[in-house]
């Protein structure tokens, strides 16, 4: 009598996916918890103009959060030490141009120290960060 011989063993035609979703959704996860906290800074609603230069170039932001409170570059700065900081932070100080973030509820008085100080430095490229008057929260 003849024999049919089977082949009982399969071989492996598919990748099982299952594994792989599993890790994707992990991750997806936790980039989805930490993608706020990445971005979160210091909170400032800063002044609204009609008028809003849009600049691409990097520079140097000075904060003047609520607490009237002054940060070069998100990091605490006392307000007395904010040219030496940003001076030593900068490569050619003539040129160097700084971003001035300041809060609206901000009295005059701080804001003109922080730039004052900057001018002592001599740092004479300052820019006021503004927000256009459209974008006003209703």
């Amino acid at each position: 009598m003849p024999s049919i011989e089977r082949q009982t063993g399969s071989s492996l035609s598919e990748i099982n996916m299952v594994p792989f979703i599993d890790v994707v959704l992990v991750l997806l996860i936790i980039f989805m918890i930490t993608a706020p906290i990445l971005q979160s800074g210091i909170e400032v609603d800063v002044p609204k103009t009609k008028t809003v230069k849009e600049l691409t170039e990097a520079r140097m932001v000075v904060t003047i959060d609520r607490g009237q409170r002054v940060y070069l570059n998100d990091k605490p700065v006392n307000i007395h030490e904010i040219g030496q900081q940003v001076v030593a932070q900068s490569r050619d100080v003539k040129h160097q141009a700084v971003y001035v973030r300041c809060d609206e509820s901000v009295p005059f008085g701080s804001w003109a120290t922080v730039v004052d100080a900057l001018r002592q430095a001599g740092i004479q490229n300052v820019s006021v960060v503004t927000q256009p008057l459209s974008e006003r929260p209703q």
